[in-house]
């Protein structure tokens, strides 16, 4: 057994290679110069090494290595990656991943947990992991949880079991996880939430639940506590959970409450709240957009000063057969793939794209395990990618010419291809077979996370509201000039695209 293992782990490191052509990147070869070094006493250090308007590169020292931002972090809900090994992980370069406290807590358990030494050794994962605190489970399960000022009593979805999820628990749970960042347990309330009574009482207990969260944690040397501001979509309740935060002065703090039906053009507006130069989170400690995935968000929230994004979209959508590209998705079940022998997306380096067609994946996609395997190593390369371009151009100050062409790619009528440019047009299939940004893209959720509800996502008003015009809605616009980046020259913009702009819905695992 253990000569099988050593021969896998030396294929993979092979892979590592053959995918890049280069060797793996050294700390001070990432660009930005070398990661800060952790004061003693604490577990994070974070410096900013590029700004450009609002948008900013930074590297996170962590006890398990640095972390480059803007950064975006796979989830591993119960420590692993759907097909995926903590070997590829690695190989794929990613940083840090995401596991879920809840799901964790219930299987394997903390006992468990804590004889294999942490989440790390149980699942051989050598870099960083963050973890949920399993807070987002009381609108995932609302059905199951009953809130109370002690905590949250969930009952089991499989045997039906009774547990107390209390902040003391939770941190309890996470220390046993060994996570490098651990989020407070707080009050979620659904994002829609009409009732503005219920969303203030959150907001307080949040506050409640946070100090019990400090006072438990037994680790702060060794695992950095973030705290989560809430408010729902009311922007007196985001401001007071500001204060309340910064006051407490923590290592980090995420953006929760959003993602979950909202409106974007209300989306984006709490998020530039929370990151306003002189009244959001402070800019010297690292914020975390709690469950956004989709590029041309994430994208947009990265102009806007957000650092960290976490979303199960990338994997979620590959085991569907979909998959992120360039100009937006491609839906490899489509017949016209069957003879496409053509990687996934042409000057792609992931190992997908350097080894199987379109029409290979196209003949198995939904049938076989292999495809689901093989499109979520692409998907996962290409977030990768995504944020890995953004902090060169960061660094490089080009980001808005970054944003500009990423644009262009995802809503090709911009204002030169739609005047007499009949290469632009078109709501049909392109000749190299792949589909338009501009058609709306269903695929089913996949709720055996506890994250999804079962419905049906709709990928073109998720994927920030992809039109048949292929114009971006005027949100993306209206955030993009607060945050500096000036594209009003690109398009011919239109009003009635603004009500296509629903928010996404939660997508984080």
């Amino acid at each position: 057994m253990t000569s099988i293992r050593r021969v896998l782990e030396g294929a993979w490191a092979k892979m590592d290679l053959d995918q890049r052509g280069q060797k793996r990147p050294r700390e001070d070869e990432q660009g930005g110069g070398s990661a800060p070094p952790i004061p003693p006493g604490r577990a994070l250090a974070f410096a900013v090494q590029g700004r450009l308007h609002r948008a900013r590169a930074a590297r996170l020292s962590l006890p398990h290595g640095p972390v480059d931002t803007p950064v975006f972090m796979p989830v591993g809900t119960q420590g692993t990656i759907k097909g995926i090994t903590s070997e590829q992980m690695e190989a794929l370069d990613f940083q840090i991943m995401l596991g879920n406290t809840y799901h964790l807590g219930n299987r394997p358990g903390c006992e468990v947990l804590k004889r294999a030494g942490g989440l790390h050794s149980f699942m051989r994962w050598p870099r960083n992991l963050l973890t949920d605190s399993g807070g987002f489970q009381m609108v995932s399960l609302l059905k199951l949880a009953q809130i109370t000022e002690e905590g949250v009593q969930f009952q089991s979805p499989v045997d039906s079991s009774l547990m107390l999820l209390t902040p003391e628990k939770s941190i309890e749970y996470q220390n046993a996880i060994g996570a490098d960042i651990m989020m407070a347990l707080d009050d979620v309330v659904s994002a829609t939430l009409p009732d503005r009574h219920r969303v203030e009482e959150a907001t307080h207990r949040t506050f409640r639940w946070l100090d019990r969260c400090i006072k438990a944690h037994a680790r702060p040397s060794e695992q950095n506590l973030f705290g989560i501001v809430q408010g729902g979509l009311h922007e007196d309740l985001r401001a007071v959970s500001l204060k309340g935060m910064i006051e407490r002065d923590l290592p980090g703090y995420a953006i929760g409450g959003l993602s979950g039906g909202e409106e974007k053009d209300v989306f984006w507006r709490i998020v530039e709240q929370c990151t306003r130069p002189e009244s959001g989170l402070p800019a010297t400690k690292p914020r975390y957009l709690m469950g956004v995935g989709y590029p041309v968000d994430i994208v947009v929230c990265v102009a806007l000063g957000v650092d960290m994004f976490d979303c199960v979209y990338p994997c979620r959508t590959a085991r569907f057969g979909t998959a992120m590209v360039t100009h937006g998705l491609m839906r490899l079940k489509q017949r016209e793939y069957a003879g496409d022998f053509r990687p996934i997306d042409e000057g792609c380096e992931c190992y997908t794209c350097k080894n199987y067609t379109r029409a290979f994946l196209h003949s198995i996609v939904t049938k076989e395990a292999t495809a689901c395997h093989l499109v979520t190593l692409h998907n996962l390369h290409y977030m990768k990618a995504l944020m890995t371009s953004m902090r060169k151009a960061i660094l490089n100050d080009t980001f808005p010419d970054f944003v500009r062409t990423f644009l262009k790619h995802h809503f090709p009528a911009t204002k030169d291809r739609s005047r007499g440019n009949s290469a632009a047009a078109p709501l049909k299939a392109d000749p190299d077979g792949q589909q338009p940004p501009a058609k709306k893209r269903k695929v089913a959720a996949d709720a055996d996370t506890g994250r999804e509800s079962g419905e049906k996502a709709d990928e073109g008003k998720g994927n920030s509201g992809v039109q048949g015009a292929g114009v971006p809605p005027l949100w993306v616009k209206e955030a993009l000039s607060v945050a500096g980046i000036d594209i009003g020259d690109m398009y011919e913009w239109r009003a009635d695209i603004e009500g296509e702009s629903k928010g996404q819905g939660r997508e984080n695992g």
